[in-house]
Protein backbone atom coordinates (compact mmCIF):
# COMPACT_ATOMS: atom_id res chain seq x y z
CA UNK A 1 0.00 0.00 0.00
CA UNK A 2 0.68 3.94 -0.79
CA UNK A 3 -0.27 6.66 -0.23
CA UNK A 4 -1.03 9.15 -3.31
CA UNK A 5 -2.00 12.55 -4.10
CA UNK A 6 -4.97 13.80 -5.77
CA UNK A 7 -7.03 16.41 -7.28
CA UNK A 8 -6.78 19.36 -4.41
CA UNK A 9 -2.99 19.46 -4.83
CA UNK A 10 -3.40 20.62 -8.19
CA UNK A 11 -2.72 24.58 -8.23
CA UNK A 12 -1.76 24.90 -5.05
CA UNK A 13 1.14 22.13 -4.13
CA UNK A 14 1.70 22.85 -0.36
CA UNK A 15 4.70 21.24 0.88
CA UNK A 16 3.98 20.59 4.76
CA UNK A 17 4.13 17.02 3.82
CA UNK A 18 6.96 16.81 2.12
CA UNK A 19 8.65 17.56 5.41
CA UNK A 20 7.51 14.70 7.26
CA UNK A 21 8.23 12.39 5.11
CA UNK A 22 10.39 9.52 6.43
CA UNK A 23 11.51 8.00 3.41
CA UNK A 24 11.90 11.09 1.07
CA UNK A 25 9.09 9.77 -1.87
CA UNK A 26 7.61 12.95 -3.05
CA UNK A 27 8.13 14.42 -6.09
CA UNK A 28 7.49 17.59 -7.57
CA UNK A 29 5.12 18.72 -10.91
CA UNK A 30 4.60 22.07 -12.84
CA UNK A 31 1.43 22.01 -10.61
CA UNK A 32 1.33 19.28 -7.66
CA UNK A 33 3.13 17.09 -6.04
CA UNK A 34 3.38 13.16 -6.48
CA UNK A 35 4.45 10.27 -4.58
CA UNK A 36 6.09 7.05 -5.55
CA UNK A 37 4.31 3.96 -4.17
CA UNK A 38 7.31 2.04 -4.29
CA UNK A 39 9.37 4.12 -1.91
CA UNK A 40 6.41 5.26 0.27
CA UNK A 41 6.13 3.10 3.82
CA UNK A 42 2.64 3.80 3.90
CA UNK A 43 3.21 5.96 7.65
CA UNK A 44 0.93 7.93 7.05
CA UNK A 45 2.63 11.16 8.38
CA UNK A 46 1.53 12.82 5.08
CA UNK A 47 -1.97 12.78 4.95
CA UNK A 48 -2.03 14.35 8.18
CA UNK A 49 -0.24 17.34 7.09
CA UNK A 50 -1.85 18.02 4.09
CA UNK A 51 -3.83 21.27 4.50
CA UNK A 52 -6.09 20.26 1.33
CA UNK A 53 -6.99 16.97 2.35
CA UNK A 54 -5.41 15.88 -1.62
CA UNK A 55 -3.75 12.53 0.35
CA UNK A 56 -5.19 9.36 0.79
CA UNK A 57 -4.13 6.00 1.16
CA UNK A 58 -4.30 4.12 -1.83
CA UNK A 59 -7.61 1.79 -1.05
CA UNK A 60 -9.17 4.94 0.07
CA UNK A 61 -8.80 7.45 -2.61
CA UNK A 62 -12.70 8.65 -3.98
CA UNK A 63 -13.54 7.13 -6.91
CA UNK A 64 -13.54 10.45 -8.85
CA UNK A 65 -9.91 10.49 -8.23
CA UNK A 66 -9.07 7.45 -8.74
CA UNK A 67 -6.67 7.87 -12.05
CA UNK A 68 -4.57 10.21 -9.41
CA UNK A 69 -3.00 6.54 -8.53
CA UNK A 70 -1.63 5.58 -11.96
CA UNK A 71 -0.94 9.30 -12.36
CA UNK A 72 1.32 9.60 -9.29
CA UNK A 73 3.22 5.91 -10.05
CA UNK A 74 3.58 7.70 -13.70
CA UNK A 75 4.75 10.96 -12.80
CA UNK A 76 7.34 10.25 -10.18
CA UNK A 77 9.30 8.70 -13.30
CA UNK A 78 9.79 12.10 -14.67
CA UNK A 79 9.77 14.33 -11.76
CA UNK A 80 12.70 15.73 -9.63
CA UNK A 81 12.14 14.54 -5.53
CA UNK A 82 11.36 17.28 -3.61
CA UNK A 83 13.22 17.28 0.22
CA UNK A 84 12.59 20.81 1.63
CA UNK A 85 9.42 23.03 2.31
CA UNK A 86 8.78 25.70 -0.70
CA UNK A 87 6.16 28.86 -0.98
CA UNK A 88 2.88 26.86 -2.26
CA UNK A 89 1.33 27.93 -5.50
CA UNK A 90 -1.45 30.90 -5.58
CA UNK A 91 -4.00 29.16 -5.65
CA UNK A 92 -7.67 31.25 -7.43
CA UNK A 93 -10.64 29.97 -6.19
Amino acid sequence: MAFVVTEPCKGCKYTDCVVVCPMECFYEGGDMLYIDPVECIDCGACELECPVNAIYRDSDVPEKWQAYIALNAERVKTSPLIKEKKEPLARSM
